[in-house]
């Protein structure tokens, strides 16, 4: 015989946090020696080429709060604009990395080298970026977006090229804080939401 299912409840969800950073980054959860260490701690290795850079910024939900409980994972190409795996790139740069958001401030940090032009077959390029995945409370499913930089040229970048509303370009260009230092915010919705890819 079947069990009426009509007095049971649906399990809360827990879309990403807390287990995400248990089970992702478990050190910075508080959980030493699950790993000798987290996977994609850094970006880039000492000794990589180019311009180092710290990224740091925060992530807002749509009532201006800053989310704590973020984590995010990097990819980029070094400073040649070459990708882990491609002949020539810089075997000092992992290219990937993963950080949470500081769990008091909501503030996180990005310490890499700035990634040159990507090339692409027609001879063009993408211009210098980070592309970011996103997951935090609330977000059923992971958020793509890019990085790109205010001291770069931007135009003709394919993907900033498509976006149609013009004036929400500014969402993805982080801002030159300081010598190496930038400033990049995201809003998940409202006033300034940032830009997110279906990529």
């Amino acid at each position: 015989m079947v069990q009426k299912l009509v007095a049971l409840q649906e399990t809360p969800s827990q879309t990403a946090g807390p287990y995400v950073h248990i089970g992702c980054i478990p050190t910075f959860a508080g959980l030493a020696g699950v790993y000798p260490e987290d996977l994609g701690l850094r970006a880039v290795e000492k000794g990589a080429k180019g311009e180092a850079i710290t990224v740091t910024g925060s992530i807002y939900d749509g009532t201006g709060w800053a989310l704590r409980d973020a984590m995010f994972e990097s990819w980029q190409a070094d400073a040649r604009g070459l990708f882990p795996g491609q002949k020539g790139a810089d075997p000092k740069v992992n290219g990937f990395c993963r950080f949470a958001a500081d769990g008091r401030t909501g503030e996180f940090t990005l310490k890499t080298v700035k990634p040159g032009p990507v090339p692409l077959h027609d001879g063009g390029a993408q211009a210098p970026h980070i592309a970011l995945w996103i997951v935090a409370r609330g977000i059923n499913t992971g958020l793509q977006t890019r990085i790109y930089f205010e001291d770069e040229k931007n135009d003709g970048d394919p993907v900033l090229d498509r976006i149609e509303q013009r004036n929400r370009v500014a969402t993805l260009i982080a801002k030159k804080t300081g010598k190496g230092k930038y400033r990049f915010d995201i809003r998940l919705q409202g006033e300034g939401e940032t830009v997110f890819l279906d990529m």
